[in-house]
């Protein structure tokens, strides 16, 4: 198998005939030898059902259904598992990310590149507020980690199997692919698009699930919010010594002890804030551990191509 492609589909049956044309259409381009992996990750729409009927018509077509809802970069990994191609490309299902960009990516891939990821040079359809908040998530997690992860860039890349070996050796359930993919290095460039607009249905990846996949982000690759967390544990020992320290110069030395409940609640809330921040971060940490050491199957596939030629 030449390339494959990688499709996570969550509801997205206004999306998927579209999404099969205009990929079938680039991938036959580069060779016949291509397979088109949608991984279904539990749709409550009709998107199931159009992509088996996609893979009867077509023998380039296969799919994966999740047993319950496992999440975007799950649903990666799992279709990563699942292909066979020398070169795999991983795109969103919305048309947000234009299949036709895969031949730019494919032939800096012949170039050498084990990575080849798309950057984005402008958002359409995007709110301002969205806007800023990836820009700033994007410049904060540089800062944060200790690695280099490119900026301004999604999942939507093409990469070599070496690269998914690589990826299948890492154990930790709370996936950051893109990440991932930084830290294991090679030979990697980029090429440069305008992201369009969805093309149909709304988006699955709402700011609750950004949020999660950004802590999941700075968690996973850096150590400093833990390093935070003890500088402020620090920093509050060492204020509360010095109030310590007037209050008994107050009350011993100058005879005027310190009056009134604001001084104390104020103290009592600095305090109690830092501490509960800390906690906070520690906890994070402390849950993707327990997640990792429980060792649970990171995704449960109901179903697949395989599974129903074997009922035919």
């Amino acid at each position: 198998m030449e390339i494959s492609a990688v499709i996570p589909i969550y509801n997205e049956e206004g999306n998927i005939p579209q999404m099969y044309k205009r990929m079938s259409d680039v991938l036959s381009q580069i060779s016949s030898e291509y397979e088109i992996i949608f991984v279904n990750d539990y749709s409550k729409d009709s998107s199931l059902s159009m992509i088996k009927e996609l893979a009867k018509e077509d023998n380039h077509v296969r799919y994966i259904s999740f047993s319950r809802n496992f999440g975007h970069q799950v649903a990666v990994s799992a279709g990563l598992d699942y292909s066979k191609g020398k070169a795999v490309a991983i795109i969103d299902g919305d048309l947000q990310d234009p299949p036709e960009l895969i031949k730019e990516m494919y032939e800096k891939y012949m170039e050498g590149y084990k990575v080849v990821y798309a950057k984005r040079s402008s958002r359409k359809g995007v709110s301002i507020f969205k806007k800023i908040a990836y820009k700033s998530f994007y410049r904060i997690l540089d800062k944060l980690t200790e690695i280099k992860i490119p900026l301004d860039t999604g999942d939507f890349r093409l990469i070599d199997r070496v690269i998914i070996k690589h990826l299948q050796e890492m154990p930790e359930r709370n996936k950051f692919i893109r990440g991932q993919i930084a830290w294991i290095g090679y030979k990697q460039t980029f090429v440069e698009y305008d992201r369009d607009p969805r093309f149909s249905g709304e988006t699955g990846y709402p700011f609750s699930k950004l949020l999660k996949l950004a802590i999941d982000g700075i968690t996973g690759f850096s150590s400093k919010p833990l390093k935070f967390a003890s500088s402020m544990g620090i920093i509050v020992s060492i204020f509360s010594f010095l109030v310590i320290i007037y209050a008994l110069i107050s009350q011993f030395v100058y005879n005027s002890p310190l009056r009134g409940w604001t001084s104390l609640i104020i103290s009592v809330s600095f305090i109690g804030g830092v501490q509960l921040i800390t906690i906070g971060i520690i906890g994070e940490y402390i849950s993707r551990m327990s997640t990792d050491i429980k060792k649970r199957p990171l995704y449960i596939v109901e179903e697949n191509t395989e599974t129903e030629e074997e009922e035919k």
